[in-house]
């Protein structure tokens, strides 16, 4: 006989008391979308009954809300910029009590070794951190990256109950082609009883049912209301993201209501250090749903039950007998502050910061494996790689659109004064881009220009470029572009803002050349420091200098992107003339 289970069946039935009993609570219950009063009781670890109950320990919660733990559907933890054990310690406090993450950022720089070191540095947490297995590295055939993964590299990591299926197939397009390497991932998933998560902005009519039909059930991209009916029309799930570089829940906020919030959860996709500690993780998308008019009841259902349900993780994401006790309190439910954070009925975190219950701050081995360690293969950059050698009376320009992840062309005449004096490219905000390859020191270089970015003097040089993690410089002038590039690289990785000659701040992830080993405040304030220069430099505050401009990179949004085969047309996947003869 299972001994615990039949000590939790006598604490539910009244036989013996619950070692742990929440009076006087008022519980979100997600099954009915109502408010219901009573006792929690709490046995080992789990939910053993909700109504009247006397415990060995009591704690009168006074009439506050008690909800389910918040649980993220979709994140890539290596975008906080922080350790798995520094993210887990700053998002526990505001109540996540689980996370679903791609690690497919690490994986684009070090392969199976990346996704290795996420899966052990992500155990015996007070955060279950569950994984999608990385459905493209490289995103496109049109990118390079530290490795490549195909669907035999993957295989091996169903294996581990943690892994819930195949996450983003980014590359749309190939999967509509029924392309054979990507059929190999799809099948393999399915083969494993897995599920597989979408990547696919703006697809629509026949194009989306072929998607779906290969077996894709959810969307992240969804920017419009239309696109997010269509896709939940057509039996996908949306998740509906709030991010530091995508903000798309005010566009998005009618799916709160009847009938679509059925099929929606809520995720964050990327998430900055500072946001997350200053402003908070799930909480955060729930408490501004809130207060844009979205029901409350609602909006913690799709921050917590609907994630569980989607991922089938049964025993989360709901205050109901036989469910784990991860449980968050609130005073006010409008409000949404969240004041204590119980994991499996231990109170780990109270009024926003960690108990010494909490097991989050177990140290690592703090050992890099070579490839997370050593990722950083570039010679010296000189002004001279930014040499733009193509002829022509037209520039092409990869335009950023605030708020959002999508680009726009935008078509300039190449004339003398723009050729020859930069000052008057950054008046018509237009800046030069560069990204290097950076993993395998192949010397190969894309160069194009950028424009929305807002960048008046200076260099902005990052190695989060998504997501192979080149190194991508936007800047001004080629001498301090260089000088900005050669500190990430000096750095194995990180950011660095330059101007006139001068290194006006830096910060450095030596871990991937994405992670820090720093706590949240210490590198969220590095970071504010580092946009505050860049926004004295030019860019407008609606622009994330760093986030955004990472995503310049990426192949797989369209319409036109910038990484080290040239500048491509997403929509076609082909590479475009930067300078070009219109006639």
């Amino acid at each position: 006989m299972d001994q615990r289970l039949a000590e939790r069946i006598y604490a539910a039935s009244g036989r013996k008391k619950p070692s742990l009993v929440l009076k006087n609570a008022r519980m979100v219950n997600v099954f009915t979308s109502e408010l219901e009063d009573g006792d929690i009781a709490i046995e080992d670890g789990y939910i053993v009954g909700i109504g009247s109950y006397e415990g060995e320990t009591e704690t009168d919660l006074n009439g506050n809300v008690v909800c389910p733990g918040l649980i993220d559907g979709h994140i890539h933890l290596e975008s906080s910029m922080l350790s798995p054990e520094e993210f887990a310690k700053t998002v526990i406090p505001h109540g996540t009590s689980a996370v679903v993450t791609d690690p497919h950022e690490i994986a684009n720089v070090a392969g199976t070794e990346g996704i290795r070191f996420m899966m052990d540095h992500t155990k015996d947490l007070d955060l279950d951190v569950y994984f999608m297995l990385p459905s493209c590295v490289p995103a496109a055939k049109l990118d390079e990256s530290g490795a490549v993964l195909s669907a035999d590299d993957l295989a091996p990591f169903y294996r581990d109950r943690r892994v819930l299926g195949l996450a983003e197939l980014m590359d749309c397009h190939g999967t509509i082609q029924a392309e054979p390497k990507i059929m190999e991932k799809i099948a393999s998933a399915a083969d494993h009883g897995r599920m597989i998560d979408g990547h696919g902005p703006s697809l629509t009519g026949l194009q989306l049912n072929a998607y779906i039909t290969a077996g894709v059930s959810s969307d992240h991209e969804c920017s419009r209301q239309e696109e997010a009916v269509e896709k939940i029309r057509r039996g996908q799930w949306v998740m509906i993201r709030e991010g530091t570089a995508a903000r798309n829940l005010e566009a998005l906020l009618p799916l709160f209501q009847e009938p679509y919030y059925h099929r929606c959860m809520l995720v964050t996709d990327d998430r900055h250090p500072g946001e997350l500690s200053r402003l908070g993780h799930m909480d955060y998308i729930v408490r501004k749903a809130i207060k844009l008019g979205a029901d409350p009841v609602h909006a913690v259902i799709m921050a917590s039950y609907h994630a569980a349900r989607y991922f089938r993780l049964d025993q989360v994401g709901a205050i109901a007998p036989g469910y784990q006790a991860d449980l968050i309190v609130v005073s006010d439910l409008a409000e949404f502050n969240v004041s204590r954070v119980y994991r499996k009925g231990i109170l780990v975190a109270e009024n926003g910061r960690l108990t010494d219950n909490t097991g989050a701050e177990t140290p690592k081995n703090n050992v890099l494996p070579d490839k997370v360690g050593d990722s950083f293969r570039l010679k010296e950059i000189v002004p001279e790689d930014f040499a733009l050698k193509e002829e022509g009376d037209t520039i092409r320009i990869l335009c950023l659109t605030p708020g959002e992840l999508t680009t726009k062309e935008r078509l300039v005449p190449w004339t003398k004064k723009l050729r020859e004096d930069p000052r008057s490219l950054a008046a018509a905000d237009i800046v030069k881009m560069a990204v290097f390859e950076r993993h395998h020191n192949t010397g190969h270089i894309g160069l194009g220009f950028l424009g929305g970015y807002g960048l008046k003097q200076g260099a902005v040089a990052t190695s989060i470029a998504h997501d192979s993690h080149n190194l991508i410089i936007a800047g001004t002038n080629d001498q301090d572009m260089a000088l900005a590039g050669n500190v990430v690289r000096k750095n194995r990785g990180g950011i660095a803002v330059a101007a006139d000659g001068v290194v006006l701040g830096e910060l450095a992830l030596p871990i991937a050349g994405l992670m820090s080993r720093e706590s949240a405040d210490w590198v969220g304030e590095r970071l504010e420091e580092l946009k505050k220069q860049a926004e004295l430099l030019g860019v407008g505050k609606e622009i994330d200098p760093f986030m955004t401009l990472a995503f310049a990179s990426l192949p797989v949004i369209p319409m036109l992107r910038l990484n080290t085969c040239g500048l491509i047309d997403v929509e076609r996947q082909e590479v475009l003339k930067t300078i070009f003869f219109s006639i």
